[in-house]
């Protein structure tokens, strides 16, 4: 398992960020997005920082 942030090209749903945080931090890839969704119905910018990491996190190679 890798330690590095990056989106792995399997498992991926949309881009691949849930999945390679899911990874980064030994977690569930289905927590991870439920908890995304979840947060969604909160007010904030989960959008935004999900964008911002979909760009700056690489794909992994």
């Amino acid at each position: 398992m890798s330690r590095k942030l990056v989106r792995p090209r399997q498992g991926r749903m949309v881009a691949g960020v849930c999945a390679g945080l899911a990874q980064r931090f030994g977690l569930s890839t289905n927590l991870v997005r439920l908890l995304f969704l979840l947060s969604l119905l909160l007010p904030g910018t989960q959008v935004i920082i999900y964008l911002v990491l979909w760009i700056l996190m690489p794909n992994e190679s």
